[in-house]
């Protein structure tokens, strides 16, 4: 199942208060991106992000999912109802996330 426009609409509204909130549009999903690093994704209508350790301490209850099959587990976010949640928790994963990869030259 793909996820909805609507949704995505929703969760960008939610983070409208950080700078450089950015996606990318992949088979029907959508991949996540705070200032060029890749934090998570919308999945089947559900928001998941990477596990790193700060998403794990922020969000100590938080189930892991598989955004598709085949692909490592992720982060559920349940409260994204809440626009400061969802601010704190990116601006905290932030420091840990790898940077982008270079793009290589042909």
């Amino acid at each position: 199942m793909a996820s909805s426009k609507e949704y995505l609409d929703f969760i960008l509204d939610q983070l409208s208060e950080l700078e450089d909130i950015s996606y990318r549009a992949m088979m029907g999903e959508y991949i996540l991106y705070y200032q060029g690093k890749i934090v998570g994704g919308i999945y089947d209508d559900r928001l998941l992000v990477k596990p790193v350790k700060s998403a794990i301490t922020y969000m100590p209850n938080a189930g892991y999912e598989l955004p598709y099959d085949g692909a490592k587990e992720m982060l559920l976010v349940d409260d994204v109802d809440s626009k400061d949640f969802l601010t704190g928790l990116f601006k905290t994963m932030f420091d840990e996330l790898p940077d982008p990869k270079s793009k290589r030259r042909r």
